[in-house]
C-alpha cells in the first residue's frame, strides 16, 4: 500500500471503481478487485484436508492458499483479535489478485474479523463457506490428533465446540452470510468436490 507517485504508506486503502487512490496525493493506479473465497469453520472439520485437494479440482481458475503458513509469532496477538494476521492475509490476497486470478483462503476466520478491516475495500466480495460437524464427531476428531497439536486440553476442545455453535447460529447474518457444509459423515473427496463446486458457481 505504498503510493508509486509520492511514496506515502496508507493503513486505510481507498479504492474507486477499478483504481487504487492515494489519499495523500490523489494518484490513481489501476487495480483489480476480485473475490475472495474463505473456507472457514472450526478445527477438525476438514479444512486442511480439503485445501490440499482443491488445486487439482479448480485448476487455474483460482489460487488456493492455506492460512496457517503465516501463523507466526509476530501475528499472534489476541489483544486485537489477531488483526495483524488478518490484515497481512488480506494485503497478500490483494497482491495475488493483480495477476488476474481470485483466491481461496483455507483457515479459521469469523467473518467480522475480515469485514471490519480497512483492507476489505480491496475486494469485490468475500464469500464464506463454513465446514461444520456434530459436536460428538468434532470432539472425537480433535482428541484423536497427535499430542503435539495439544488437543488433549478439554477446555480448548470445548472452546472449539462453542465456535462450532457460533458458526451455525450466525450463518444467516445478512452482513456476511456463511454457506454451511456439514462434514460429520462426509468423505474428504466428497467434501472437496462440494467446496470446488461452490467456488466455481460463484466465479
Amino acid at each position: 500500500m505504498i503510493c508509486p507517485a509520492c511514496g506515502e504508506w496508507t493503513d486505510a486503502p481507498w479504492v474507486a471503481a477499478d483504481e487504487l487512490v492515494c489519499a495523500a496525493c490523489g494518484h490513481r493506479e489501476p487495480f483489480r478487485r476480485l473475490p475472495v473465497f474463505a473456507l472457514t469453520g472450526p478445527s477438525g472439520t476438514g479444512k486442511s484436508t480439503v485445501c490440499a485437494r482443491l488445486p487439482a479440482l479448480l485448476g487455474d481458475r483460482a489460487v488456493v492458499l492455506e492460512q496457517d503458513v503465516l501463523w507466526v509469532d509476530a501475528h499472534q496477538d489476541p489483544a486485537d483479535d489477531f488483526a495483524a494476521f488478518r490484515k497481512t492475509w488480506l494485503r497478500m490476497l490483494a497482491v495475488i489478485h493483480q495477476s488476474g486470478r481470485p483466491t481461496v483462503l483455507c483457515g479459521t476466520v469469523a467473518p467480522p474479523q475480515f469485514e471490519r478491516l480497512p483492507e476489505r475495500a480491496l475486494f469485490s466480495g468475500i464469500h464464506y463457506l463454513a465446514l461444520v460437524a456434530d459436536d460428538d464427531a468434532l470432539r472425537a476428531r480433535l482428541k484423536a490428533r497427535p499430542a503435539w497439536r495439544e488437543w488433549q486440553d478439554d477446555e480448548r476442545v470445548e472452546d472449539m465446540l462453542r465456535f462450532n455453535a457460533w458458526v451455525k447460529a450466525h450463518a444467516d447474518d445478512p452482513r456476511a452470510p456463511m454457506t454451511l457444509l456439514d462434514t460429520t459423515d462426509a468423505a474428504p473427496d466428497a467434501t472437496a468436490a462440494a467446496v470446488a463446486a461452490w467456488v466455481l458457481a460463484r466465479l
